[in-house]
């Protein structure tokens, strides 16, 4: 763990150690809290490695890299027996750790001033410091220090330099036998990221966003790579501008996206039931924290499903699809853009801000990956039949020409029409279209099926743990707790969440114990099981209090629920 004040570099040098732990060879998972402030307030790094994949952070600490009192004094307790503590003796004189604590004295803010540095960049002597503590080669750091640093010479000359010199005060006196494992291809993302990645891959053209926590860094990262991609990414002047924008682009042939939170979502909700009437394919990033109103903007909740699920006036098909880690992340955000246009539907990606910021070490298979488009027409309608925007189909997607289209005029309206898009209130054919829009739900159904709705993990027992989103690690990590103690569960990790994969559940749930894990305070997805499956869980375990979930509390509770 890395403790330190805002401002003070604490996530970049965490990125920075996780990467550079992961260029050894290592599995890394990686969180992070910080307070919604500039300057100032407390945040920390948690980082986890270890040889075998980790998929969430646990709760002790091995080794605190201490880089102000705070730390020391919100941390030192997490601290195992015969745990490491790094710390700057010149900011913690007096300080008397447990003497099960061994302290480790590196004097980063002297380092900085030899070499003329600035403060913030007593963080590479730190790491390097680290690096020595741990065993591992000074080197693999320096590697990521000149990746993260490329083109800014000067302050890369003084990182690298203070990195040398931390790294020298301590080596030699590593009491760890560093774990060497052989390098691998991984790359170290967070769930941000995968989304990105798995948009650009998708074909996008445009991501417009006002900026909100937690889903701000997408709208960083695609910033940065567009003229890279050739993609445009804008920020207008509010969330109702953001989804109209995309929504435009969309109905000339660009693939869109937008991100934002629940605050956010609350503002487009009108513009989704216009790209449901108007059959414009769109894809919106829903990027979870507590509510209601602003509510803790930087920590993590799941409690904005059933508003996603019900947004916006009216009835009308649409898909949420909820990724539980960053490889999911990347993949599902490709089967979002390819089912928006594919069936000419809005698609929910529903984040929150634990998977969103954490990050993991991961490989990303592009053989995984195809890419769909549907019925749509770029260049010259040729059918015989006048082209029509909104014909009345088996499947219920009529073919999409985009404006300029050669032999269509191409309309499309936001109250309710007909077949060529002119406005009606016929009682014939207003049933005849919403029908007809429903019909995508029989086919979305079908695709749901195919897409391997839900992950079963674990053995086949009696206890059933279900979940969704975020908490899919945190739950694997507490399998293999429960499985070390003798204690057999299976986790079913429900990544469709509409449509909803009722008969599969049916199926996997009948006369067992089934414990919901969420985070949110009234079990949304209990809820779900309940309007489904007819049935109510026998136990839920449910944390709301804008932390994700430990894996040692969930096996806790599974053993008190279930009598263990």
């Amino acid at each position: 763990m890395i403790g330190g004040a805002a401002g003070d570099g604490t996530f970049l040098s965490g990125n920075i150690l996780a990467r550079t732990l992961m260029r050894e060879g290592l599995h890394v998972f990686a969180t992070n809290e910080y307070l919604s402030v500039i300057r100032g307030g407390y945040q920390w790094y948690l980082i986890r490695a270890s040889e075998r994949e980790v998929y969430s952070q646990i709760s002790r600490v091995d080794l605190l890299v201490a880089l102000n009192r705070d730390a020391i004094k919100r941390h030192k307790s997490l601290l195992r027996k015969d745990g490491i503590m790094i710390i700057d003796p010149k900011d913690f004189n007096n300080i008397s750790p447990s003497p099960d604590i061994r302290l480790v004295k590196v004097p980063l803010t002297d380092f900085v001033h030899e070499v003329r540095g600035k403060r913030v960049m007593r963080n590479s002597a730190a790491l390097g410091a680290t690096m020595a503590v741990l065993g591992y080669n000074l080197e693999t750091l320096l590697s990521v220090i000149r990746d993260v640093f490329k083109g800014r010479e000067e302050d890369l000359k003084v990182n690298l330099l203070l990195a040398e010199k931390g790294y020298s005060h301590v080596k030699g006196d590593s009491k760890i036998n560093s774990i060497k494992l052989k390098k691998s291809n991984k790359i170290f993302i967070t769930g941000n990221d995968a989304i990105s990645l798995g948009a650009l891959k998708a074909g996008l053209g445009l991501y417009v966003a006002y900026p909100m926590t937690p889903a701000s860094p997408i709208l960083h990262f695609l910033a940065r790579v567009q003229r890279e991609y050739e993609i445009l990414v804008f920020q207008p002047e509010s969330e109702i501008a953001a989804i109209n924008i995309a929504i435009g682009a969309a109905y000339a042939g660009v693939k869109s996206m937008v991100g934002t939170s629940g605050g956010g979502f609350s503002l487009m909700t009108e513009a989704l039931g216009l790209a449901a009437m108007s059959e414009t394919p769109i894809v919106i990033v829903v990027a979870q924290r507590p509510g209601p109103s602003t509510g803790m903007p930087t920590f993590t909740s799941q409690g904005d499903l059933r508003f996603v699920l019900h947004a916006s006036q009216g009835e009308f098909p649409r898909v949420v699809l909820a990724p539980g880690d960053v490889e999911e992340a990347f993949y599902l955000t490709i089967k979002a853009f390819n089912i928006a246009w594919k069936y000419q539907v809005p698609v929910i990606l529903l984040t929150d801000k634990y998977l969103a910021e954490s990050g993991k070490s991961t490989v990303l298979d592009e053989n995984l990956i195809s890419i769909e488009e549907g019925k749509i027409i770029r260049g010259t309608y040729r059918d015989v039949i006048p082209y029509r925007r909104y014909r009345l189909t088996e499947d219920g997607v009529s073919p999409m020409a985009l404006p300029g289209t050669k032999g269509a005029i191409v309309k499309a309206n936001s109250s309710e029409h007909d077949e060529g898009g002119f406005v009606t209130t016929d009682p014939n054919r207003v049933v005849q279209m919403v029908d007809k829009r429903f019909r995508k739900l029989r086919e979305l159904e079908r695709e749901m099926k195919r897409s391997n709705p839900v992950g079963i993990y674990g053995d086949e027992e009696s206890i059933i743990l279900i979940s969704w989103g975020s908490t899919k690690g945190p739950i694997l990590e507490a399998q293999n707790i429960l499985r070390n103690q003798g204690i057999m569960t299976k986790f079913i990790h429900v990544k469709w969440l509409a449509p909803f994969p009722t008969e599969l559940l049916v199926s996997e749930t009948r006369n067992k114990n089934v414990i919901v894990i969420e985070n949110n305070r009234t079990g949304l997805l209990n809820s779900l099981l309940r309007e489904h499956l007819l049935i109510d869980a026998d136990h839920k375990i449910l944390k709301y209090d804008g932390r994700p979930f430990y894996p040692e509390e969930i096996a806790e509770e599974v053993k008190e629920v279930a009598n263990l």
